[in-house]
């Protein structure tokens, strides 16, 4: 059995860390109240982006562009939206695990253009490889962050040196419940109830002056709405994660303080009654 003086120490530095989790669950409620709020007022734009373009693209045909074309050569783009700090969780281990089980994604066919360093790092070490590095975007993640690279994995994508685009970010439902996604970006790939719920497929769309320079525009815009929707998400969830997390610790802290208080008062009180004994004891033997 520990010591008094075990217990004591043990439970001084748990109560050190219960007040360190405690401070880190205020910390990530009142950036999660900021990133929930910015989330919810932005998401209904990026939701009508990509069905808009879904529905334009079903009524499209014979447009020969290179955001369009199909290719069989090249490897897979993935953009990974992750953290850079860990303690929140399984948010991520969870965006990890997503693109693990991927079958269509493997080690072989596939370049990482990575958003957070937590993610990336639990990637290299299975052997994915790592085409680009903007984790410092996550510190405060911007519109023109997500346009400056989308441009960069919109060329590679043109130029055919990457034949599709993914994007895998956690999307934020509420406050408690965090959902890691994987989102096809290019080429686009309508289901046949997008298709249906676009309207009338045989009506074409018309565009002015000419496809090719709608599609030259509409794109990239498509692209980054998407990419900067997901990281505002990705942010949200984050903090949601890890106040949840910090809570569940600061819990778990009070409840190791009240055993290990049950444990020393036990100790103590057996001290004590060894102390009488002996006591006892003595003043017996000297009568």
């Amino acid at each position: 059995m520990a010591s008094m003086r075990d217990i004591k120490r043990r439970r001084t530095s748990i109560s050190s860390t219960q007040q360190i989790t405690k401070a880190m669950k205020l910390v990530s409620t009142v950036k999660l109240q900021k990133a929930k709020s910015h989330a919810e007022s932005t998401t209904p734009y990026f939701n009508y982006m990509y069905n808009t373009v879904c529905s334009m693209l079903a009524k499209t045909k014979n447009i020969h562009h290179p955001y369009l074309q199909k290719r069989e050569v090249g490897k897979k783009g993935v953009i990974v939206i992750s953290s850079n700090r860990g303690l929140a969780g399984g948010y991520n281990s969870n965006v990890v695990k997503l693109i693990r089980d991927e079958e269509e994604i493997t080690q072989d066919n596939s370049q990482l253009y990575c958003i957070g360093r937590k993610a990336m790092e639990g990637l290299v070490h299975r052997g994915y490889s790592v085409a680009m590095d903007e984790s410092d975007v996550m510190e405060a993640p911007t519109y023109d962050d997500a346009s400056r690279i989308c441009k960069q994995l919109l060329e590679s994508y043109a130029a055919g040196e990457i034949s599709e685009i993914y994007l895998a970010y956690t999307h934020f439902k509420n406050t408690v419940v965090h959902e890691p996604k994987l989102l096809k970006l290019l080429p686009v790939e309508l289901s046949e109830e997008e298709i249906a719920a676009s309207g009338d497929s045989n009506v074409l769309m018309n565009f002015e002056p000419n496809p090719e320079e709608a599609i030259e525009m509409i794109i990239p815009k498509y692209v980054t709405s998407l990419v900067y929707g997901a990281l505002i998400e990705a942010v949200a969830s984050e903090n949601g994660a890890r106040m949840q997390a910090m809570d569940s610790a600061t819990s778990n802290a009070e409840e190791m303080i009240e055993n290990l208080t049950l444990s020393y008062n036990r100790a103590r009180q057996g001290s004590i009654t060894q102390e009488l004994t002996e006591i006892i004891a003595g003043a017996e033997a000297i009568s």
